[in-house]
């Protein structure tokens, strides 16, 4: 009989290793996004009364949820136990990610839900109200009770959102530290760099949107905040794993820094997903001028490519 001992340790080539795919990264893209869309919305109706925002800004709190959930979908499609995903709910580990993970993930439903009911004026709670589901189900005056009782506790709920926000964005890092014999996820500068990714996303797709001139100048100057932060933090990022992390920090900071990634990270997340946006919004300050889609769609395609990137490098 011959015996072969393998001593690598590399899921993107041993088969009977599990390898995380396109799905995970999609989920920490859009559960980002949603963080910062929660974030940037709550911030909004703190600063303006809702007769005085625009009708895409305060319909943000429906489209955080929407999009939680196609994250969610590709949650699931790679988890290989589907049918037991309810198992998250059972119980609550104070020390694990994935618990505290499941938990926001369930307390940001009625948090966005109730925060864009709670936005929504007496005119578009009616039309909500006469939509032909809802009078079908017979839910009409529980329609407009909610939406009456979200305003009396809009306060609540924008400190809601906040809270929440803030816990998903960072989670969604905090999630690949969880495996803390890979360098490049151990880093713990992952958790606040999500965030802050997070936060400059959910701002460029509500720049996408026909929102008002104020409401966009505002957000911009949250995205170039934003913007500056996560540059610093990815510094840190290299310099935590070429100081600190020992060989196998060198080793995983090369996949970087000439590696088969480098590209990917420098071209599309750096340069055109940092540096370029970040220039562009300070002329558009300068000039007073407002962009129609590409800065925010750089800024976006560097948010999904950033976590593709940190996803399958810590696999490598």
């Amino acid at each position: 009989m011959i015996e072969i001992d393998i001593n690598r340790h590399s899921h993107l080539i041993d088969p009977h290793l599990h390898i995380w795919g396109w799905q995970i990264p999609v989920y920490l893209f859009l559960g980002g996004l949603v963080a910062g869309l929660m974030v940037l919305s709550a911030l909004q109706t703190l600063q303006w009364r809702t007769e005085e925002r625009s009708r895409w800004s305060r319909w943000m709190a429906f489209v955080a949820p929407a999009l939680l959930s196609v994250g969610m979908l590709a949650l699931l499609l790679d988890l290989e136990y589907k049918a037991h995903v309810w198992r998250f709910y059972t119980a609550f580990r104070a020390t694990s990610p994935m618990s505290w993970g499941s938990w926001i993930l369930l307390l940001i439903y009625p948090a966005t839900i109730g925060l864009g009911l709670a936005s929504l004026t007496h005119d578009e709670t009616d039309r909500l109200a006469s939509v032909a589901i809802v009078r079908l189900l017979r839910l009409t005056t529980a329609v407009r009770r909610l939406a009456d009782a979200c305003r009396k506790g809009i306060r609540r709920l924008v400190w809601a959102n906040l809270l929440l926000g803030i816990g998903l964005g960072t989670y969604t890092g905090i999630l690949l530290g969880a495996f803390g014999a890979r360098p490049l996820w151990a880093a713990s500068v992952l958790g606040p760099l999500f965030f802050v990714s997070g936060l400059s996303t959910g701002a460029a797709l509500m720049m996408l949107f026909p929102i008002s001139e104020r409401e966009y100048r505002m957000v911009q100057r949250w995205d170039v905040g934003a913007i500056l932060v996560e540059m610093m933090l990815i510094g840190l990022l290299f310099l935590d794993l070429l100081t600190t992390g020992g060989e196998a920090g060198r080793e995983a900071a090369r996949l970087f820094l000439g590696g088969p990634y480098t590209a990917a990270f420098w071209a599309i997340v750096v340069l055109s997903g940092l540096v370029v946006p970040l220039g562009l919004e300070l002329l558009e300050m300068s000039k007073n001028r407002r962009p129609l889609w590409l800065t925010p769609t750089l800024i976006l395609i560097a948010g999904f490519t950033l976590r593709w990137v940190l996803v399958y490098a810590g696999q490598a």
